[in-house]
């Protein structure tokens, strides 16, 4: 496995996947932003596994896709003030559209 490589956990992970829809103008920006909060924030809080950003081709949407130990351990963080600063500036660049997911499968 390459080192910047991850694998979808398909166990009793959390996933987190939140699709931003972004003016192509702004992507970078937003890009740039989620990375930010990951490596300052998001990447050091409890239960965090892994979060991975993908900007789309037409530069219309980014997701961030994240995979946690627990439910709780999203919220927790959801509710670190910290983390919502990053979610406030990122609703000012995109509209966002959050859930939480179990992995059903994957395939390689």
């Amino acid at each position: 496995m390459a080192k910047n490589e991850q694998v979808i956990r398909a166990d009793d992970t959390v996933t987190f996947i939140n699709v931003f829809d972004v003016e192509p103008a702004k992507q970078q920006a937003l890009v740039d932003l989620l990375n930010e909060g990951a490596d300052k924030v998001i990447r050091h809080r409890p239960g965090f596994i892994s979060v991975s950003i993908l900007a789309s081709k037409d530069g219309s949407r980014v997701v961030n896709y994240a995979q946690w130990r627990s439910a709780e351990d999203i919220k927790a963080t959801r509710e670190d003030p910290a983390a919502q600063d990053y979610g406030k500036r990122s609703a000012e660049l995109a509209r966002a559209t959050p859930h939480v997911y179990s992995v059903a499968s994957v395939h390689r």
